[in-house]
């Protein structure tokens, strides 16, 4: 399983973005399962938003609430504390709260590549990332 970042949805879906050819690309031509976090959908459906793209907003929020893109997998209470003792323990890094609750994620899960344009994720040390 990949588990997929805000950059890499946005990417894929706003087409003045940089990376849209290669996420667009990467999406074509990926046969591995994805999966998300309810907090990266909703940074993504805030950042189009934010963009000027309420249009795509709407239309990836129904994607991810379908089940049609990817599976969402939501974090727990526990995920929620440990994530913000990563937030600080890491306070030497430019991580937001979201990347945290990623890392977390992709600890607990076991999930050792993510499709991302952040360079947060190869920080995190362990994780292959795509594409």
């Amino acid at each position: 399983m990949i588990f997929v970042d805000t950059g890499a949805w946005f990417a894929l879906v706003a087409p003045s973005d940089v990376d849209h050819q290669a996420a667009a690309t990467w999406f074509g031509s990926n046969r591995k399962s994805i999966c998300t976090s309810n907090y990266v959908v909703d940074e993504t459906l805030t950042l189009l938003r934010a963009r000027g793209e309420p249009n795509r907003a709407l239309a990836m929020g129904r994607a991810f609430f379908s089940g049609q893109i990817a599976v969402v997998h939501h974090l727990t209470e526990m995920d929620i504390r440990e994530a913000w003792r990563v937030f600080e323990r890491f306070s030497d890094k430019s991580w937001s709260f979201t990347d945290c609750t990623s890392k977390v994620l992709m600890e607990r899960l076991r999930i050792t590549e993510a499709f991302a344009f952040d360079e947060h994720f190869r920080q995190f040390g362990g994780v292959m990332i795509r594409p």
